[in-house]
């Protein structure tokens, strides 16, 4: 691997928002697939609904060692009581770095509305679990005459705990969320504690649906913003989604936007030049009777990128235990 490789792939580290050993659950643009609950742990049980939500993303194919990421989720409130629980599961590897999650979540739902007629509703969750990290230092020294005393030149491991707590508002077609992530320090499989004690990130999600009176379309427009604590890194998604009901469930589709708000340095040849991150994503799915399937793609509009490939993504979930549809609102998460 050349100099301008090892380069380019840094910059794509940062800039593809993929997670390092440290993150702990990656924030893509997966919530956007009918699964909120997979970035804020007040949606577990929200919808009339339990869902299980299985999805697989890939980066770069043909490429060795390329990321990629598998979670399973599942929520449902708790008999007819306004209480949720729910689960995730979840496998992210990166190149030389893997993790693997699971998170147990507990919800609360409190009506405002003297009837079920209007949603107004405030929740609240909090999602408990342990990340194991894992580090493949195993062919770093292979080949190095003297050893590096910083590498071992074996598998580390290291299996922390933390804590996620977050809100949710629903006002008839109006949303907002707010969730801290890995709200605890611990240390993670790097030796700097200073770089991975702090994992914390905060996001906030709000939104609305439009819907003309009798009409089977619908749109979502919605802003994510999410805030890294150590860092002080921030970007912001602007999504748009259309729907459409059909006689056997509902078509929909939309695309987002994802903007970061600080740029990386790369050297250009002598010079220093330096760029943020672009990515947009298209997003199409379908309900039928209780089976959801959803494809996204992400494209990087970067100049400097490691690949010109996109990152692909497949969503397929599955509702059970379904109440009646209660509230006269334009709200796909929970109705």
């Amino acid at each position: 691997m050349n100099f301008r490789t090892i380069i380019l792939v840094a910059i794509t580290a940062v800039f593809s928002n993929i997670a390092t050993a440290q993150e702990g659950l990656p924030i893509y643009t997966d919530y956007l697939t009918d699964n909120y609950y997979l970035i804020h742990p007040s949606m577990a049980g929200i919808a009339n609904c339990s869902k299980v939500r299985l999805t697989g993303r890939q980066q770069w194919f043909g490429h060795d060692d390329a990321p990629k990421l598998t979670t399973l989720s599942v929520n449902g409130r708790i008999g007819e009581s306004q209480s949720a629980i729910g689960g995730i599961v979840y496998a992210d590897n990166n190149g030389y770095h893997s993790q693997k999650g699971a998170y147990l979540t507990y919800a609360h739902h409190l009506m405002f509305s003297r009837s079920e007629a209007d949603l107004n509703m405030l929740s609240f969750g909090l999602s408990a679990g342990f990340i194991q990290y894992q580090l493949d230092e195993t062919t770093f020294l292979d080949g190095t005459p003297i050893p590096d005393p910083i590498i071992d030149g074996v598998v580390q491991n290291e299996t922390n705990f933390n804590v996620d707590l977050g809100f949710s508002y629903h006002y008839l077609d109006f949303y907002a969320h707010g969730t801290v992530k890995n709200l605890l320090n611990n240390s993670g499989v790097n030796s700097d504690l200073e770089i991975t004690s702090n994992l914390r990130r905060y996001l906030f999600s709000v939104g609305n649906v439009f819907s003309r009176f009798g009409s089977d379309w619908s749109y979502e427009p919605s802003v994510m913003f999410q805030y890294r604590d150590l860092t002080k890194e921030s970007s912001i998604d602007f999504n748009g989604k259309v729907y459409k009901e059909m006689e056997y469930g509902k078509l929909w589709g939309g695309a987002s936007y994802r903007q970061s708000l600080d740029g990386a340095e790369y050297l250009d040849g002598s010079s220093v030049n330096s760029q943020k991150l672009n990515q947009v994503t298209g997003i199409i799915g379908a309900n039928y009777n209780n089976y959801m399937f959803a494809y996204t793609y992400t494209y990087q509009t970067n100049p400097i990128v490691f690949t010109s490939g996109g990152f692909h993504q497949i969503t397929l979930g599955y509702n059970f235990g379904c109440r009646r549809k209660k509230y006269a609102c334009n709200c796909p998460a929970v109705n």
